[in-house]
């Protein structure tokens, strides 16, 4: 497409079995966890952090994206924008995963427990900030907050595709630039309160920063398989290349490095101290059938995709794109199971039908919520003053 030649977009729905797909993983999924809650509520408690932590990757993640987009100037990346801004609207989600697990706290936190804290002398020390109290506001908090700048955002995005008015652009830099300290900090907490405080003895100063990296990992495997797969049915903007594909494989190479170096870190810094207080929590991963989790963690996490993802041709190519993106969204979810559920089951890797439930409803609910989503808006931001200089984009 040349510089002067006209935008090229027409709004088409998805295709019908798309929702019917997604209704019936969300049926299958429910089913699931239902029975999963009322058989063992403990271990589905479990799995209901892994699919917490985990939507909230991907919603959080895919806004701050946008923010970043906002921020930077970035022009490649507009055209996919609208994509990002929906799947961050998958925060709503986030409220419903963690009803459950409000009614289930005693089950998997030992800091619950007044009789154990007051028996503990860390957990003592730790009393003022891991209590049942404080803990519900920090995740209302936290939720209010990723809601509330998804909102602004979004509509003013939104409002830009009618009024085609630049100074909406403007208000998105400055919400954009409030909101990443926010995300900075809700995001390193979350991973703190959620998934470092299931062991409350283990501590790590570079925890936030660990679950940070596979936020930003998932969220932009989310978006690039979304974006890829909408461009090759046409439902995006005519004039869009490889080298947008490109752009896309970058980021998603240059995270898989930065996650490794984050794990690698924090491994380091442990083994090198050496302090019991710190490396029991890796030698009980180092255990039993456990081992073979974390070898594979660093096989599935990083090994592969990085090889994949390696050569400027395969960062190019939509099916590869596609493949890793759905392989890495794999990998981070076997990341969380490794974070979660040796806390659950000390003796070795437990896996039943039980963790089949949340992956199989957030995918559902994911896809009824995109669907509903593209009904009502265009997905693409065609108001944006940087629309045409995104599509013209190349390397």
């Amino acid at each position: 497409m040349s510089s002067g030649s006209k935008i090229e977009y027409q709004k088409k729905e998805l295709p019908s079995k798309v929702q019917s797909v997604g209704l019936l993983l969300t049926v299958l999924g429910l089913v699931i966890v239902l029975a999963g809650y009322f058989v063992s509520p403990a271990r589905m408690a479990f799995n209901n952090i892994i699919g917490l932590t985990f939507i909230i990757s991907i919603a959080v993640g895919a806004l701050f994206f946008v923010a970043i987009e906002y921020l930077s100037g970035a022009v490649w990346s507009t055209p996919f924008r609208r994509v990002s801004e929906i799947i961050s609207s998958f925060v709503v989600l986030v409220p419903l995963i963690v009803i459950p697990l409000l009614f289930n706290l005693h089950s998997v936190f030992h800091w619950t427990h007044p009789e154990v804290v007051n028996a503990d002398k860390v957990l003592s020390e730790k009393a003022p900030y891991l209590n049942i109290n404080f803990f519900v506001i920090r995740i209302a908090a936290f939720i209010a907050i990723w809601m509330l700048f998804q909102y602004l955002i979004t509509r003013n995005s939104l409002r830009q595709d009618s009024t085609k008015d630049q100074t909406l652009t403007t208000k998105n830099v400055k919400l954009s630039a409030v909101f990443i300290p926010f995300f900075a900090l809700t995001i390193s907490f979350t991973g703190i309160d959620w998934l470092m405080s299931l062991e409350p003895h283990w501590f790590s100063t570079i925890f936030g920063i660990y679950y940070f990296s596979g936020t930003v990992l998932a969220a932009l495997a989310t978006i690039t398989y979304v974006a890829v797969t909408l461009n090759e049915n046409g439902y995006l903007v005519k004039g869009l290349t490889t080298d947008h594909y490109y752009s896309m494989g970058a980021l998603l190479f240059a995270f898989i490095n930065f996650w490794a170096y984050i794990a690698f870190s924090q491994f380091l810094l442990v083994w090198y101290a050496n302090l019991p207080e710190e490396t029991f929590w890796f030698l009980q991963r180092w255990e039993g059938s456990w081992i073979i989790w974390t070898v594979g963690l660093m096989v599935v996490h990083f090994l592969v995709p990085y090889f994949g993802l390696l050569s400027q041709p395969s960062k190019m190519n939509p099916a590869k794109l596609k493949f890793f993106a759905l392989w890495i969204l794999a990998a981070h979810y076997y990341d969380l199971y490794f974070l979660v559920m040796p806390n659950y089951s000390r003796s070795g890797v437990a896996l039943s039908w039980y963790e089949l439930g949340f992956p199989i409803l957030l995918v559902g609910l994911m896809i009824l919520l995109f669907v509903s989503k593209s009904k009502k808006q265009n997905l693409v931001p065609v108001g944006d003053p940087k629309l045409k200089r995104g599509i013209d984009f190349r390397l």
